[in-house]
């Protein structure tokens, strides 16, 4: 019986081991795949051997205990850990352990929470991949889309690895180990927060910090913090800027004050240039007309060129202010850009912020040259430059011309005639007449050269003389005639005759000879009058007073037929 009871009794505890056994291998291997707490038992190079209560323990490396960032941990025999156990034993007979994927299981587990949450997650950009970037996230690994890394392209994100940042999860799935997160998003409901804060306390004259985020040909657009703002090109600086480019870049931080603010449109015209000085106070004092300084030349246009005297100071040379003597040519032909020159102030109008300057005036004039060296009556050779209906063109020294009038030509010939004996390029002589240097002319003259011819013509011939004339030409109002050296007359037709039946100027043909009456001789005109009728009428009462009386009884036929004859017989003799 003993023996019996003591095989009994070796049996029941065979049974109970074996039942504990079983027991205990059942619950290890519901263990595997969940995250399990050990003991550090030693730390040896890069391994870390751990106890999870196993008849074996696990190695584990080193590098898997790495902090956020890759930065080494610290750990000691005795410290306790959690990992995650994959198999009970491997072919080595020892546990399979990750510390990775304990911590990505924990951490799935509080992103799991976060995603439904909608709540924002923190984690660490640590490496790049096509498309984007990887983030940690307490050791989960998640993906960042180059396109939700911020609200504008960034260039280089090096500023961000390595750095704790908030992010938004947008989707995540556990079963593939795949979570999408942004940080975009968070920016963006933070821009909003800032954005409304910042209108609601925005006011004129307020003094911003912002960031260039656009650059246009009139102006770039400011980030303040969640709402922009318009620097136009015009208020950068008190400078003349042709592209806002020369003074700004995208991404620049500038301090700018808020110059007009619409609530309504929630449009923000801003300044920067409104935070210095304004160079134009007191700029007449500065810049007195008639004063000469030295500029630079920033702005050519086709009216002109614009000098900046001083920094935000710049002034207008017309193109009429340009050259004394370079007409209709344009400015460029004369300065070029970044040219310093110096200028004269011609006005100066703070109002409208205008100053304009006189190149021409630093230089010598022509013209008060020309009149000191060549007054009137002296007599210069020069080129015929153009040839206008009016006159010629003649370059005189000095690198200017003098016009000779149509009327100054010839003595003789009409204006048109004498125009077309002379064509551009020929080297004439003339005389000067007259120089106004206000209006910049030279009156020059070719027949002053010479003596006028009519004047010792007419000098010789006497009002009331009688003088044999030629005709030359028949017209309805008269005839034309030439006398003494080819100078010309004209008889009116009520002076052909005393005779009304007589005054026809077609009984008279070019060539004839008429004898007439010196009646008016007109220097202006260079013409003389003469009349037929005013001889015929003095020659009859000449014979009246000779031949006939009042009580004679004679008549006009009988007196005029004895002054002919005896004026025949005169003849005769």
């Amino acid at each position: 019986m003993a023996q019996l009871a003591a095989k009994s009794d070796s049996m029941g505890d065979k049974e109970s081991f074996a039942a504990l056994l079983e027991e205990s291998l059942g619950t290890s291997d519901s263990l595997e795949g969940t995250v399990v707490k050990g003991r550090v038992v030693s730390v040896e190079n890069d391994m870390v051997l751990i106890d999870v209560g196993l008849k074996s323990e696990g190695r584990v490396q080193m590098k898997e205990f790495a902090g956020p960032g890759g930065q080494p941990a610290e750990l000691k025999a005795g410290d306790t850990v959690e990992v995650y156990l994959e198999r009970m034993e491997d072919k080595n007979g020892e546990a399979v352990l990750s510390r990775e994927k304990a911590k990505r299981e924990e951490a799935w587990t509080q992103l799991e929470k976060a995603f439904n949450e909608q709540q924002r997650v923190t984690g660490i950009i640590f490496g790049r991949v096509k498309g984007g970037f990887t983030v940690d996230l307490s050791g989960a690994v998640a993906f960042l889309p180059g396109s939700q890394v911020d609200i504008r392209p960034v260039r280089d994100i090096s500023p961000l690895l390595g750095t704790p940042q908030p992010f938004q999860i947008l989707k995540m799935d556990r079963s593939r180990g795949n979570i999408v997160v942004s940080r975009r998003a968070v920016l963006e409901e933070s821009r909003a927060e800032a954005r409304s804060e910042l209108v609601a306390n925005l006011k004129e004259g307020q003094v911003l910090q912002g960031v260039v985020k656009n650059i246009t040909d009139y102006g770039a657009f400011v980030d303040l913090g969640g709402v922009d703002g318009l620097l136009h090109v015009t208020d950068i600086a008190w400078r003349r800027i042709n592209h806002p480019s020369e003074a700004l870049q995208i991404g620049q931080t500038v301090t700018v004050q808020v110059i007009r603010f619409n609530p309504e449109t929630q449009r923000i015209s801003l300044g920067m240039k409104q935070l210095e000085a304004d160079p134009w106070e007191g700029v007449e004092a500065k810049y007195p007309v008639g004063a000469k300084f030295k500029g630079r030349v920033t702005n050519i246009t086709d009216y002109g060129a614009f000098v900046e005297l001083e920094p935000g100071i710049e002034g207008l040379v017309h193109v009429s202010e340009m050259s004394w003597t370079k007409k209709n040519v344009h400015p460029g032909k004369i300065v070029s850009t970044s040219q310093e020159v110096e200028v004269m102030i011609l006005d100066v109008d703070p109002q409208k912020r205008r100053i304009s300057l006189g190149l021409k005036q630093c230089l010598e004039n022509p013209w008060e040259s020309f009149v000191d060296k060549y007054p009137a009556g002296t007599e210069l050779e020069g080129e015929v430059k153009n040839i206008t209906e009016f006159g010629l063109f003649v370059g005189l020294p000095g690198d200017i011309d003098g016009m000779v009038h149509m009327s100054d030509i010839d003595w003789n010939k009409a204006g048109e005639e004498a125009i077309a004996e002379f064509k551009k390029g020929d080297h004439v002589r003339v005389k000067v007449l007259d120089v106004d240097v206000e209006k910049e002319r030279i009156s020059l003259g070719i027949k002053q050269l010479g003596s006028d011819p009519f004047e010792s013509a007419a000098a010789g011939l006497r009002k009331g003389e009688v003088v044999t004339c030629t005709v030359t030409q028949v017209t309805d109002n008269g005839i034309e005639v030439s006398v003494g050296d080819g100078y010309q007359g004209f008889i009116r037709k009520s002076d052909l005759s005393r005779e009304r039946s007589e005054q026809r100027p077609d009984r008279f043909a070019v060539g004839d000879k008429v004898d007439a009456k010196v009646t008016q001789v007109d220097r202006s005109s260079r013409r003389i009058g003469l009349s037929i009728k005013a001889k015929e009428v003095e020659e009859e009462k000449q014979a009246m007073a000779e031949f006939g009386s009042s009580d004679s009884g004679a008549s006009l036929g009988d007196i005029l037929g004895a002054a002919l004859r005896r004026r025949q017989q005169e003849g005769d003799e």
